[in-house]
């Protein structure tokens, strides 16, 4: 489930492997791209960490978060 806390939305993502991270990242890229809305992640082997708000309205969250949060959670599910 996502977190919100310090004007940000989080979420950790474990995997199997680190290809299995690395196929979900690739995937959230793309939705994030058409979205224009980009995250802040890390990702160290099978683990995918996420951080979202939106810089162009002073770094809070906004719909445009909870909309790619949402999306983000369909990628995952559909594994």
């Amino acid at each position: 489930m996502w977190e919100e806390k310090n004007n940000q939305l989080y979420r950790k993502f474990i995997f199997k492997n680190f290809s299995e991270a690395f196929s979900f990242m690739t995937r959230v890229a793309l939705e994030a791209e058409k979205m224009d809305h980009h995250p802040l992640w890390s990702n160290v082997w099978n683990t995918v960490e996420i951080w979202l708000n939106t810089h162009s309205a002073g770094n809070i969250v906004t719909e445009k978060d909870r909309k790619l949060a949402k999306k983000i959670d369909s990628l995952f599910t559909s594994q």
